[in-house]
């Protein structure tokens, strides 16, 4: 667990699943808007099962980092953030990604949670650089970002599939000072 203001982080796990499964289903049409396309397995319980012991599997094999991201007050489930594509060698890096219940936008949970996040990837994982992928038009996201100290890169062209649709995504990168 990783303890910021007024939020923690920490590696979902199999106990969490019905709050996984309820913050999907509750977000799905908000997120469906920025996330890569999902198959039906996905939307039922156990899809959200599997996808937990996925998570940590790849935690063990160095190959992502999955957190919820809960209120300190309550330990309500209100978001998701994790580094995935860890490349590790010469590299040294990974990507992170995150989603947040929309009821909570506009808060700074994700700024909050962001920081905790390259704080945990620099100092505890080793990374020489985070990358950020983000639809142009996501200003909100562009923004968190960048108030993290994300710098913007460039734009990679169709990339992702979102909706049927091939997307493109600003690239935008953080580089650990201290490595």
């Amino acid at each position: 667990m990783i303890k910021g203001a007024r939020i923690y982080i920490d590696h979902l796990k199999t106990k969490d699943v019905y709050s996984v499964f309820d913050l999907e289903i509750k977000n799905k049409p908000f997120f469906s808007q920025f996330a890569p396309n999902r198959d039906s397995d996905f939307y039922t319980l156990e899809g959200q099962m599997n996808r937990i012991q996925k998570m940590e599997e790849n935690r063990e094999k160095d190959i992502g980092y999955s957190f919820g991201i809960f209120l300190q007050d309550t330990h309500e489930l209100i978001g998701q953030v994790g580094f995935f594509k860890v490349e590790r060698g010469p590299a040294q890096k990974g990507m992170i990604g995150y989603s947040l219940d929309q009821a909570f936008n506009g808060n700074g949970y994700m700024t909050e949670a962001l920081e905790l996040m390259v704080n945990y990837g620099f100092n505890e994982l080793k990374f020489h650089r985070i990358e950020a992928e983000v639809m142009p038009h996501n200003i909100g996201s562009i923004k968190i970002l960048e108030k993290t100290g994300f710098h913007k890169e460039g734009i990679a062209r169709q990339n992702v599939m979102i909706n049927g649709k091939w997307e493109d995504h600003q690239v935008l990168a953080l580089i650990n000072p201290n490595y």
